[in-house]
């Protein structure tokens, strides 16, 4: 069935081509029924870039103060135990954290845990954070000298991470697809995507627009499997580089799309914002238009798993990899691969 748009105005973004890599067109449309999609500072009446992505919804601003009170009693009762563990050494101490609890709690809880086992451990730093309502692999290195070297992994691209992302909206015709995009805040401080050709840029409040990239593969739509192996890479993968505002269908959400996602860059609600941008927003995700209510449910949180980080011990030099249990919401999508 063929949904017809009131209006639609059609923007052409690009996607690059390589001897790997398919010349792809999509269209994207503004929708227009929201007058919230034109909140945006025009180029002549300002030096700064134009943000790219919807400023925030109103629900919103109603749920999210709302979710942030509920977490911070959560995480004022949190107590790390074993089942949380998911790999552990003298160096580093990797754990599954739960939807919904903050980062800093996870780590104020760290050392009864290791206090329990006989260790005592005092230069416990955060390796990797996850947003308070994204749940799956958190590291934790256990010396100053150990972290060092994890910040300069981070930043050199050799820790590679992927997430699940439930996601509800109008399913891809994409299989595989790499988004390039600038990252910044806008003026009223909200997180944006912007154009690729603007990082570099300074942005209201001094900060500068980064880059961001995010591989994107489709695991199934409506509960039916699309792809079983992580590694079977396709000939013809979409590269789209951010030049143009797009809102694709996110008033539409019909179908339920799992992705998972492999962030290069390592921004601020990276996934989160991309995915919105490429009409599948994250479900739960009310910050950026992913729905509250589906089929009779409410949800408190949005559907985002950290679900594995890879990389060279930096002691040892062994390849590790981290996984971390697979959440409800993904098991049923999953089930040929966890058989």
């Amino acid at each position: 069935m063929k949904v017809k748009l009131p209006l639609q105005i059609p923007l052409t973004n690009f996607f690059l081509s390589s001897s790997s890599t398919k010349f792809f067109q999509h269209h994207k449309f503004i929708w227009m029924a929201s007058q919230s999609y034109f909140d945006y500072p025009t180029a002549a009446s300002t030096d700064y870039p134009v943000p790219l992505s919807p400023p925030l919804p109103e629900l919103s601003k109603e749920i999210e103060p709302h979710r942030a009170l509920t977490a911070s009693s959560k995480s004022a009762l949190f107590t790390l135990e074993r089942s949380h563990v998911i790999f552990e050494d003298e160096w580093l101490i990797a754990v599954n954290k739960p939807q919904g609890i903050y980062c800093e709690s996870v780590l104020s809880s760290l050392p009864d845990l290791l206090n329990d086992s006989g260790d005592k451990v005092s230069e416990l730093h955060l390796a990797n954070r996850l947003d308070r309502d994204t749940s799956g692999v958190m590291l934790i290195t256990k010396l100053h000298k150990v972290a060092a070297k994890f910040v300069k992994a981070f930043t050199d691209h050799k820790v590679r991470k992927t997430y699940l992302a439930f996601c509800v909206g109008i399913a891809p015709k994409w299989e595989k697809i790499t988004i390039k995009s600038g990252h910044g805040r806008s003026k009223y401080g909200a997180w944006r995507v912007y154009a690729a050709s603007d990082a570099g840029r300074k942005l209201p409040g001094g900060s500068l627009v980064k880059d961001m990239e995010t591989s994107f593969e489709v695991l199934s739509v409506n509960g039916l499997e699309c792809f079983k192996q992580v590694s079977d890479l396709q000939k013809d993968e979409a590269v789209v580089v951010v030049q143009e505002q797009s809102v694709i269908g996110c008033d539409l959400k019909k179908d339920e799309i799992l992705v998972r996602a492999s962030p290069r860059s390592g921004r601020t609600h990276q996934i989160r914002l991309h995915c919105q941008y490429l009409g599948i927003p994250i479900r739960g995700d009310v910050r950026y238009e992913g729905v509250y209510e589906w089929k009779g449910s409410k949800y408190d949180g949005h559907d985002l798993h950290a679900e594995s980080l890879s990389f060279d011990h930096p002691v040892t030099g062994k390849p590790i990899l981290l996984q971390a249990p697979l959440p409800s919401w993904a098991i049923q999508p999953l089930r040929s691969q966890i058989k």
